[in-house]
């Protein structure tokens, strides 16, 4: 009998590899002579990067995003639940939703950023040498380093595309250069002065594509030196929703008298795209030096190689652009990439319905880090091994209220997305709810508020998202 139950536990073990073993292991500790070294973390946050900017795209030449994609999972249902920077950033770093961690919005979040318990914290707690470059954002005026960070590159607010000024481990530095070279090579330095006897995670928040900010809300999207001619004679491809009317959809119909260069008439010029597009080579070229650095460490397939965004962009579907925040599917459907192959397949395509909720259980589980028991989101390291696994029945989607945009004026929302159903309740608004079955129109054209939905579905999907917001749970799985 005790032969059985020990050889059951050796088994148990060795299916959960060494991020099980390493729960156990104290920070700084040192991985146990001839055990499996745990994991590295190589994390890539992307700004405003939609699914088909880097996904299939018919034109962009990114071959470094197309070796991760090749050789890594690649999520095909990965939404944000918070379509804005600084709330989506705090549910990928906390795997909380936004009603819970408290980064509701853009709005100044210095004081809350420091007391947000993040993975890369636990993650350090558990042993990791931690570094972060990039994009925080958390607030607009303090780039001072957060709790659990060994390494620290980052600016205030949304920085500078060109010659930044950096709080590196607490001293200002004036950079010179493309902001994406510049945080590439402190990522680099700190993957390439990385111990062996520690593993370490390296999160690069890069700045790109999101606006470069200049007075009077004007918006620009400059490429990196070299990239400003390319696609030039390429075609933006449009769906169905792109410049759609407005019918279904009361509170984004409002009349609203302003003049915004940031929302222009059509949504966003394709010339534009062109240069979201542009600034991805830059990217795509930072990560080609990191998997360079990786390979020679000789640590490459040690390494989970993340890329995400933290939510997408309007290219004009329903005549919208620099707006985000909304729910529908452009805004809040984003790439997550993972290379690794002791868990994921190459070239593997996850059905999984996923939420940027679930990233933070995803990586403590894979890095062996004890996860706190309120967390939100759920893991989906089943999804690899399966890629119709049913990690989740539906998310939840937050948007509180701000004044940024005069056409979104009272739109905050709570929203829930299904397999096949997303359920818009705005939360100012009344009569304007919306209604849609993804599965007969994707492209989220025909509301079937307020008298053409199914029987029973609206009190089921209420019900279902007043328990995403009042229990301390992920939601229903079968």
């Amino acid at each position: 009998m005790i032969f059985r139950r020990l050889s059951r536990l050796l088994q148990i073990l060795a299916l959960a590899g060494s991020a099980t073993l390493a729960c156990t292991v104290a920070r700084g500790a040192q991985t146990a002579p001839g055990a499996t070294p745990r994991p590295n973390i190589v994390f890539v946050l992307l700004d405003d990067v939609r699914f088909d900017d880097v996904i299939n795209h018919p034109f962009a030449k990114l071959p470094n995003f197309q070796r991760l994609v090749d050789e890594g999972a690649s999520f095909q249902r990965m939404f944000t639940s918070a379509p804005l920077c600084s709330p989506s950033r705090a549910v990928i770093m906390t795997g909380q939703y936004p009603h819970r961690n408290g980064i509701t919005d853009n709005s100044e979040r210095a004081e809350q950023s420091h007391r947000i318990v993040t993975f890369p914290k636990l993650l350090r707690d558990a042993g990791y040498r931690t570094g972060f470059f990039g994009k925080w954002h958390m607030s607009a005026t303090d780039d001072t380093a957060r709790p659990g960070l060994d390494r620290w590159v980052s600016f205030v607010g949304q920085g500078m595309y060109f010659n930044a000024d950096l709080n590196v481990d607490g001293q200002p530095v004036k950079s010179q250069g493309y902001i994406t070279d510049i945080l590439t090579d402190y990522a680099v330095s700190f993957i390439e002065s990385a111990p062996a006897d520690r593993p370490f995670l390296a999160f690069i928040a890069q700045k790109a594509s999101h606006p470069e900010i200049h007075p009077n809300r004007v918006r620009s999207f400059p490429a990196a030196p070299g990239d400003e001619k390319l696609y030039e004679n390429d075609t933006v491809p449009h769906g169905p929703n792109w410049r759609a009317p407005l019918t279904g959809k009361p509170a984004l119909a409002r009349k609203v008298e302003h003049d915004d260069p940031r929302s222009p008439v059509g949504g966003l010029p394709d010339a534009v795209v062109k240069d979201r597009l542009r600034m991805l080579s830059a990217v795509d070229r930072s990560l080609g030096r990191l998997f360079a650095v990786l390979t020679g460490k000789g640590v490459l397939d040690n390494t989970i190689f993340v890329l995400t965004s933290d939510q997408g962009f309007f290219y004009g579907e329903f005549g919208l652009a620099q707006e985000r925040r909304l729910a529908y599917e452009p805004s809040i459907r984003i790439p997550l990439i993972v290379r690794y192959p002791k868990v994921a397949p190459a070239g593997a395509k996850p059905q999984s319905l996923a939420s940027n909720v679930d990233i933070a259980p995803t990586l403590l589980e894979l890095a062996g880090a004890p996860a706190p028991s309120n967390l939100q989101g759920r893991s989906l390291v089943r999804a690899f091994a399966d890629g119709s696994a049913r990690i989740r029945n539906e998310f939840l989607i937050e948007y509180y209220s701000d004044t940024e945009f005069m056409r979104l004026q009272g739109m905050g929302y709570h929203a829930l997305r299904t397999d096949r159903y997303k359920f818009i309740r705005y939360k100012e608004l009344t009569g304007m709810d919306e209604l849609y079955d993804l599965e007969k129109d994707p492209h989220e054209l025909d509301n079937l508020l307020p008298d053409r939905a199914p029987p029973g579905i609206i009190e089921d999907l209420s019900a279902r998202l007043e328990t995403m917001l009042t229990a301390n749970a992920p939601g229903s799985v079968q």
